[in-house]
């Protein structure tokens, strides 16, 4: 596993921490608005996550894909299979 690999499973692990700490606040009664600026946080967290996620894709997947570099389930797609791939999760992601 690399650095930026490790980094994005601890982004992603304190990112978990944060999803748990909302339910504890939950479960503890918490004043509402601190919940919610808990859930903020969790939602901004998640989407620099996304971010650091398709910036790796690019990269390594759609990029890297001529020089045979990427993932095994990415190897195989053409260029314009790829490219329909990041438009659909951008789509989806976007919302």
């Amino acid at each position: 596993m690399d650095d930026r690999a490790r980094k994005i499973k601890a982004r992603a692990n304190r990112i978990a921490g944060q999803v748990a700490g909302v339910q504890r606040m939950l479960e503890e009664d918490r004043y509402c608005v601190d919940v919610l600026n808990q859930i903020a946080a969790a939602r901004s967290a998640l989407d620099a996550l996304g971010m650091e996620l398709l910036s790796r894709h690019l990269e390594r997947c759609v990029l890297g894909h001529c020089s045979g570099g990427g993932h095994d389930r990415a190897r195989p797609m053409t260029q314009e299979e790829l490219l329909a791939e990041v438009q659909a999760v951008l789509s989806r992601f976007l919302k």
